[in-house]
């Protein structure tokens, strides 16, 4: 397998990118689904602004720098990447805090409808949040509603305001068609909330085109912001007349620095800022979305499949790597960028692996999950990560008391 892998390295017209990350000696990486590694250019841009932009112009660096433009700045960069024409993303807060704003204003655009449907199995803060609201707001106004995938169609009745969905879950990588689902909504006058935390950097994506209303998700993970890094919303064009978030900072006022005391909420998308953007990490995912610059997803989503696809063929082929249980679909059109194997000691394979320099992550309660990101992962980190599962599974590494405490990041 592993001249194979060679071959396809020697090949790949990617493989340049991987030189543009700070990727530690001897580390098969497998977890940039959870956060991506540092790249060299978001290292020299941090160095920049500390050193020379508030090193030196202090507040000054607000318009000598134009930091206070960085939402939008950064918002229009992620734009491109998730199908969206200008001025309907915005970089700010936090996935939790976004999902929040567009949930209550999803809301207050369908008057009579009460209603947010979801997954049972959808990622925990989506659903909290939504819990969060129905709790503040009462049934009278708000009631969350959640069915399992099979069940869907039929959630989808005339009182229903919003329909929240993550695109890639994050358990199993099973990728939800965006355009289709918007579009079974839609027959009932239903908005769609989409969560692209999983999907956005790694498959190509159209927003504007499949017709979604909102969206939501994070920098940190294959977009390799930083741990941390701020989240981005989509917000249709066509909505932002009526359009009014609860939320209503300073930096989404109409004119911030006339200080007024009554609220007059931005034109367009900027309506969603709050608060004093944090620059620092701004900074650091405006850097790090450089190097999508001439490079297309669908590029990115060829690698991907590619890597993912070897790894779950030999996972279905090799012995004792059959002993696990692949939960991702096989159908490269039914999954994302990870590959979710299941095992009842699934915790400890997972701290075995990482001892054998394979860095992975465990996602209760019994999977073994593995992010493959095409931007710096080769093929030749499949074969070796194919080997160290062989080596663990074959030896019952796992048996191993030290690999049995649990953590508290898992």
């Amino acid at each position: 397998m592993l001249e194979r892998c060679r071959e396809l390295d020697a090949d790949d017209p990617l493989a340049a990118l991987r030189a543009e990350f700070d990727m530690p000696e001897g580390l098969v990486y497998l977890d940039g689904n959870s956060l991506g590694p540092l790249p060299r250019r978001s290292r020299e841009r941090l160095r920049r602004v500390v050193d020379e932009e508030w090193g030196h112009s202090l507040i000054m660096g607000w318009t000598r720098h134009d930091w206070i433009d960085l939402p939008v700045t950064v918002g229009e960069k992620i734009a491109r990447l998730v199908g969206a024409r200008p001025g309907q993303v915005l970089c700010t807060d936090s996935v939790s805090v976004n999902l929040y704003k567009l949930l209550s204003c999803a809301l207050e655009l369908q008057p009579g409808r009460t209603a947010i449907v979801s997954l049972q199995d959808n990622f925990p803060t989506d659903l909290y949040m939504a819990q969060g609201l129905a709790a503040q707001l009462g049934p009278e106004r708000c009631e969350l509603r959640t069915v399992e995938l099979a069940g869907l169609d039929a959630a989808l009745t005339d009182d229903v305001a919003v329909l929240l969905l993550t695109q890639v879950d994050f358990r199993s990588g099973a990728l939800l068609d965006i355009e289709a689902i918007t579009e079974r909504a839609h027959e009932q006058d239903i908005l769609t909330l989409w969560d692209l935390s999983h999907s956005a950097g790694v498959v190509p994506l159209a927003l504007d085109a499949w017709g979604a209303d909102m969206a939501v998700g994070c920098g940190y993970k294959f977009l390799n912001g930083g741990p941390g890094a701020p989240a981005f919303l989509y917000f249709a064009e066509r909505h932002h007349a009526g359009a009014r978030q609860p939320l209503s900072g300073w930096m989404g006022h109409a004119s911030a620095f006339d200080f007024s005391p009554a609220y007059r909420p931005a034109d367009g998308v900027r309506r969603f800022a709050s608060g004093t953007p944090g620059v620092l990490g701004m900074a650091a995912l405006d850097a790090a979305l450089e190097l999508f610059e001439g490079v297309g997803v669908e590029a990115l989503r060829r690698k991907s499949l590619a890597l993912t696809g070897l790894f779950l063929e030999a996972v279905e082929s090799q012995e004792p790597l059959t002993e696990m249980t692949a939960v991702t679909p096989r159908e490269p059109e039914a999954r994302g960028s990870q590959v979710s194997l299941a095992h009842p000691e699934a915790w400890a394979i997972s701290q075995a692996l990482i001892d054998e320099g394979v860095l992975v992550d465990f996602r209760t309660p019994d999977l073994v999950r593995l992010g493959f990101s095409p931007m710096y992962n080769r093929f030749a980190d499949v074969a070796a990560a194919v080997g160290a599962l062989e080596r663990v599974l074959a030896g019952r590494r796992y048996d191993d008391p030290r690999y049995r405490e649990r953590k508290r990041v898992t």
